[in-house]
């Protein structure tokens, strides 16, 4: 079962990312920056947040240190050089990414990062446990809480709630809001 758990995970990313690939593609700054109203979310956040939140998330799924430094942030020039997941939707409004070019160039090293660790992950891998019960604070009241078993979070928890589940939530953001500025969507 863990053989076709793996392989699904697998899909899945390459899908996730595929969709992510092909917003990008058909999008310039003009449409990730525009800025809708007070208190909506530019695609800007919606983009920069996963790709730092997966970067940063490979640290806990398999010990390898995020490519985000300041060397990234100088070339990305995003408004704000952090995921923003604990900041407010008041803070996170004014996101702006400044080089888009190059922030396509780290949503990619990102991306095969994962999917070349995928390729060498072996199916006992997934039941490692990340963290064990009790949770501490900043942990115990994430989705990825919800969903651990009763040993905790393990590595396929970490995949499925970090980075394809979270991805989902975002990219259905930026469909959304690839409306508001003028295009379709991803999927049907």
């Amino acid at each position: 079962m863990s053989d076709l758990v793996l392989d699904s995970l697998r899909r899945r990313m390459r899908a996730i990312f595929s969709l992510y690939e092909d917003a990008v593609s058909t999008m310039d700054l003009r449409h990730i920056n525009y800025k809708e109203r007070d208190d909506v979310l530019p695609i800007a956040f919606s983009l920069f947040h996963i790709v730092n939140m997966i970067d940063a998330s490979l640290m806990l799924l398999n010990g390898k240190p995020p490519l985000w430094n300041d060397e990234w942030a100088a070339r990305v020039g995003p408004a704000i050089a952090d995921h923003g997941k604990h900041r407010t939707v008041e803070e996170m409004v004014h996101q702006q990414i400044g080089d888009y070019a190059a922030f396509t160039d780290y949503m990619s090293q990102v991306f095969n990062r994962v999917e070349s660790w995928l390729v060498e992950l072996s199916p006992d891998d997934l039941s490692r446990v990340i963290f064990a019960k009790p949770y501490p604070p900043q942990v115990a009241t994430t989705f990825s809480a919800r969903v651990g078993g009763d040993v905790g979070i393990t590595v396929l928890d970490g995949l499925e709630c970090w980075i394809y589940q979270h991805a989902l939530r975002h990219m259905g953001e930026i469909e959304y809001a690839r409306h508001l500025v003028g295009l379709r969507g991803m999927t049907s």
